[in-house]
This record gives structure tokens, sequence and C-alpha cells, in this order.
């Protein structure tokens, strides 16, 4: 029988591994035969393979690092007596049985130790402002560690800050003063490292910071929050070798996963604190005037507003109900020439008929029974200015006749009068519904359309407007909290997520009376998924790529028939493909 001797420098203490298979595997990870925790050591490093006497080596990568009795090898023959250097661990092979040890007892923490991470853990708690919450923390684990020095370390969009530092002179931080091999291991590990000769260790003695800065002993943790790796928490010994013991690393893992709660906290609060400043100025220059949105769709709604607005153009804005329609109307009013006379607004479809024409025209006094008195209507209270038609697919048949006689020449006639007044009005109209269809089906007249829409604008629905849906969100809390005086101040990060993979069938509307109504009913901070009613609620349905390339091909073959006046051999022609194809796909237009 045979073993190997397993002698960890570090913790200063050796194991015996009994060889009881001809074929061993090494490595770090869980279910290797002889597993060696250290992060020089690959998941699975080498193979030990029974031969006769001995065993064969084989290294499984070549940029695996063995030393066989000092030299590097990748294969090669050990026998009893041959001592192996995988990572930080020193194996040698020994014939025979090994003797019965007893395992050392741990000691117990120590009770002051404790007490002082009840304190700590209570102070870090208290503490909202970043840089005094770094500083007590670094004051606390020099004095624990018996350290000289220590930094704390910030990951920001993948760059490295100095946060903060102790005893280091008064000068600027540096973040030169720490050793990037050493760091660079703990953030792609993000497991902590332990060094006690710097200079001397085989795996960081030849980095040119360690031999700049002549480092002895150093401790590095990393600082993680659930899955993210917030930054890391290093201390260093420049006079003393061997400072830093297993449970010293022990103990500061303890203290670093308490602190990363709150350090989290405290950046998430500063962030927040530094967004609320800055968020109206964000907003107001990423969209238009009274819009929020920066998103690509909306980009090109801001063009056709930028364009259109300084013009008489009559503009048909079209959209899902919520979209927002009144809002582009009125910057339509705000940056045309006719911003300092009257906006005037009316809702088509929430006026009974019998009432529409005098809210439209006006009436004369007497000209049916509760006209008290003379009124004007929304065309002469427009004069001048802007009159937005909303839910204009709403508007009765006999009335469309006269609002095209009007959009025609320009003079309205009140109900119960004969006199004709001239009016000087731009007209920007909105509907949800589609006017050709509803134009095939007799419910509305294509001259009237055609006044209309001499120029149309397309909405996007929010669920295509991306990012938009944070920005809004945003908008709508800071908005909600100073009216409500509610200390709610941003999302989670599972909410966000939620908001944006839902299908918002309200549109804006909907999501501004869902982040209201989650600022005025929550007590938290930070809104989550069931404050906002997203969490069991149906998600935003994701075609796969064939069914979203059909679909396209659809539309445009239906785009491309209207261009040609259905015209089905030049569409064909246009699209360079077989007339048979038109025929199939117009046969698919009523599935």
């Amino acid at each position: 029988m045979a073993y190997l001797r397993c002698v960890d420098p570090i913790k200063k203490s050796h194991r015996d591994l009994i060889l009881k298979k001809p074929l061993i595997s090494i490595g770090r990870k869980e279910g290797n035969d002889i597993q060696l925790d250290d992060a020089l050591v690959a998941p699975i490093h080498a193979n030990l393979l029974k031969r006769g006497a001995g065993y064969a080596l084989t290294v499984v990568d070549a940029r695996n690092e063995v030393y066989l009795n000092g030299k590097l090898v990748k294969t090669g023959e050990a026998k009893p007596g041959d001592r192996l250097l995988i990572g930080r661990f020193e194996l040698t092979l020994v014939e025979g049985e090994p003797e019965a040890t007893t395992p050392p007892v741990e000691a117990a923490p120590q009770p002051d130790a404790m007490a002082r991470l009840i304190e700590f853990s209570a102070t870090l708690m208290r503490e909202e402002d970043p840089e005094r919450l770094f500083k007590k923390l670094l004051e606390a684990v020099v004095d624990l560690t018996r350290a000289e020095k220590g930094f704390v370390i910030i990951l920001r969009d993948g760059e490295r800050q100095l946060a903060a530092s102790h005893n280091v002179g008064k000068e600027t931080l540096d973040i030169s003063r720490v050793s990037d091999t050493i760091i660079d291991q703990v953030i792609t590990d993000r497991r902590a490292v332990i060094v006690s000769d710097a200079l001397s260790d085989r795996r960081y003695g030849r980095a040119q910071s360690v031999v700049d800065l002549k480092l002895s002993s150093v401790m590095c943790v990393p600082l993680l929050f659930r899955n993210d790796l917030i930054g890391v928490l290093y201390l260093g010994n420049d006079a003393i070798t061997g400072l830093f013991t297993e449970r010293d690393l022990s103990q500061l893992q303890v203290w670093a996963s308490q602190a990363s709660l709150a350090v989290h906290a405290a950046l998430l609060l500063s962030e927040l604190k530094s967004s609320n400043r800055n968020l109206r100025e964000q907003l107001r220059r990423s969209g238009q005037g009274s819009i929020v949105g920066s998103s690509r769709p909306m980009k090109n709604v801001f063009r056709m507003i930028k364009k259109v607005a300084p013009t008489d153009l009559s503009v048909l804005v079209l959209g899902e109900t919520g979209t927002g329609k009144e809002l582009v109307a009125r910057e339509l009013h705000q940056q045309g020439d006719r911003r300092s006379k009257p906006f005037v607004s009316i809702n088509c479809g929430a006026i009974p008929e019998n009432l529409l024409e005098s809210e439209l025209f006006g009436h004369k006094k007497g000209s049916f029974t509760g006209a008290v008195a003379d009124k004007i209507g929304k065309f002469e209270a427009a004069n001048g200015g802007t009159l937005f038609l909303d839910e204009i697919g709403e508007m009765p048949m006999n009335l469309q006749v006269k609002l095209l006689r009007v959009l025609q020449e320009r003079v309205i006639e009140r109900v119960g009068e004969l006199h004709l007044r001239s009016v000087d009005i731009r007209v920007v109209s909105a509907t949800n519904k589609d006017l050709e269809e509803e134009i095939r089906e007799g419910r509305f007249r294509e001259d009237l359309f055609y006044r209309l829409n001499e120029v149309s604008l397309q909405l996007p629905p929010l669920r295509e407007r991306g990012e938009d849906i944070h920005e809004l969100a945003r908008f709508f809390l800071t908005r909600f909290a100073e009216q409500y005086g509610s200390r709610a101040r941003g999302f989670t990060n599972e909410a966000v997520v939620g908001m944006l993979n839902y299908y918002w069938p309200g549109n804006v509307r909907q999501l501004e009376n869902r982040v209201k109504k989650a600022v005025i009913m929550s007590d938290r901070a930070l809104i989550n998924e069931e404050d906002l009613g997203i969490s069991a609620a149906p998600k935003r349905k994701v075609q796969s790529l064939e069914e979203a390339a059909e679909e396209f091909k659809k539309t445009y073959i239906r785009e491309a028939l209207e261009l040609n006046n259905w015209n089905k051999a030049q569409t064909a022609r246009d699209l360079g493909v077989d007339p048979r194809t038109i025929f199939r796909y117009i046969e698919k237009f009523d599935e």
C-alpha cells in the first residue's frame, strides 16, 4: 500500500491520503480523489496511474503546472520518496500505511472578537455615507488583524476605483500601492487569498507589483453581495512575514460578508441620490419637451415632430391607447408658429352624438332645449391655434361631412345659426383604430381621412420602447414620491427586469398608474414586482425568428401591393418573386 503525504505550508498542516485505486485524479473540483483547495490548481489538474511500485504522472492540460522533484513536467514516473509540487501543496509518495493521527482542534472564536463583530455590524448599518463607511471598515479590520495598512477597492462599470485607504499617509489615493497580481486573482476566482511572504511566494514572488512594492504579508478578500462582486478588501504589512494566519483570514471573511451588505446599501443609496439630482436634467436632454424617451422608435417620432411642427399640415397621430398621442399633439403645437395661441382638445368618443356638434361648432341661444345662451365651439376657441381631435375614429358619419367642409373651407356654422364664421386653425387628430379598415367597412369617410392624414405619425407601443420603460418609471417615481412624500427611491433589479418583459397592454398610462399606486402603497425604499402588480402578470410574448420573419413578409408585401394599387404582377416584379408568392400571401392576410 502507498499513500501521499500532502503538506499545506500556509496552514502549516499535513494530511495522509491513501492510494486505493489504480487511477487517481487530482484537482480543485469536488469529486477528485485528491482535492486541493487552491486557485492555482485546475478543476482537474493531473492523474496518477498505478504502474509497478510507482505511479505514472500525467498533466491533464498543458497549462497546468506540476513539479516532480523540483522539475516542471507534463508526464513522469513517481516512485516512493518522490515529491510533487501542485499549487501551494507539496505531496510526497510514501510506501506503507500512514500513522494514525488525531486531527487538530481549531480554536473557538474569542468572545471579544465576536462582540467586536456585533458592534462593527451595528455601526456599519447606521452609516449611509460610503466614504465614512469605508473608513470605519478599514479602521476595524486593520486593528483586528494587526495589519500595517488597508485599502477598499470598488468595481464600477468594470473599472477599479480606490475608494478608501488607511495608514498610507495623507497623499492622494493611488491604486498603484496595491498588488495588481493578487487583486486580479481575487477578482477572477472571487476567493480570498493569503500570502505569508510575498517576495518568496512561488505564485506571486516574480510579479512586478510585488517586487516593486516589496510586499511581505498580504490578505485580500472579495466583497460579495449575492452574486455581484462589489470590490475587494486588501490588507498588508511590509515589515513582517507570516503575520496573517488562516484564522485571521477566516475572521476577515466573516467581517467582509457583514460589510458587503452595508457597502452595497450605501453605494446604492449614494447612486440613487445622485440619480435623483440628475434625473430631470437627463430626461430633458433625452426627451422632447414633455415627452420622455430616448429609444430608437421615439427618436424617429421626435424627428417627425421637428419637421412637421413649423408647418400647417394636418397630422394624424396613430397608436394604441395610452401611448401619449395628446402629448405629441401638444408638442406639435409648442414647436410650431402657433405656440402663443390656444391649444384646444376634445375627445370625440367621450361626448354623446347629439351634443358633439354643439361642442365642436357652438350653438345659438334657443336653437335646442337647454341652449339658454350663445356658446362658442372648440373650433372658435382654438382660432389662431391648434385643435386636437382625439378618438377621431369615433366621430359619427353625419358630423364627418360637416368636419370635412370646415377643413376644406375654413368656415364654421353654429347650430341654429345661418351665419358663417371664418376660423384659422391647425388640426391634429388621433385614433387607435385602423381608419383604412374603417373606410372599407363604411364607417369612416375616405375624403375626410385624406384631409386629416396629410402627415401620419405612428407612436410605438411601450413594450417596443426598450429602456424607455425604466426611464419613464423612474420619472413617474420621482414625481409621485415628491407629491405624496413617499420614501420610495428606486426599483429592485427584479422589478426592472419584470417591467422590461411585461406586455403593458395599457402602455404609458398603465405604467404611470402602476408606479403611482406602488409609490403610495409601498413602505419600502425599493419597489418590487409585487408592488407594481406584474409578478404574476402575463409576460410579453416572444415570437420565434421564423414567426417574426413571416410577419414582416406579410406586412412588407401588403405595403408593396398598396404602392402598386394592388397590381399583383407589378408587385411580384418589384419584389423579385414569383406572382404565385404574392397570391399565397394575399390569402394569409385575413388569417
